[in-house]
């Protein structure tokens, strides 16, 4: 499940130990709590001993974006999006190449999220 997750997700996996590469091997430590439903706070408890770095992997808060609102953000965050869809703009020279892009790309990664039919 592991072998195609980048970003976060192949952070988490690595330090699960669900990764080829991984140092540790705590993945049992974890699948049984949460298959019993054991809140994830205990689970963090539990592993503080072991490895906590599980506990501090924090994801960011996914926005429900519009046009307006991506022609506010940085050219920086803006590669960041494409990035984490696994993307790059070559050809895109201006911040409005940027955004005509992530739109363009909306419909096929996160149109839930990314409000397209909205104006400036």
């Amino acid at each position: 499940m592991c072998e195609h997750t980048k970003g976060k997700e192949r952070r988490l996996c690595y330090y699960i130990g669900a990764t080829s590469d991984a140092a540790t091997k705590i993945m049992n430590e974890i699948a049984r709590p949460m298959s019993a439903h054991v809140p994830v706070l205990k689970i963090c408890e539990k592993l503080k001993m072991k490895d906590m770095q599980i506990c501090e992997l924090r994801y960011d808060k996914k926005l429900k974006l519009n046009i307006a609102e991506l022609s506010k953000l940085r050219a920086a965050e803006l590669k960041r999006i494409l990035y984490d869809w696994g993307e790059k703009c070559i050809a895109c020279a201006e911040k409005i190449e940027l955004i005509n892009f992530i739109l363009e790309l909306a419909q096929k990664y996160d149109s839930d999220e990314i409000d397209v039919n909205s104006d400036l």
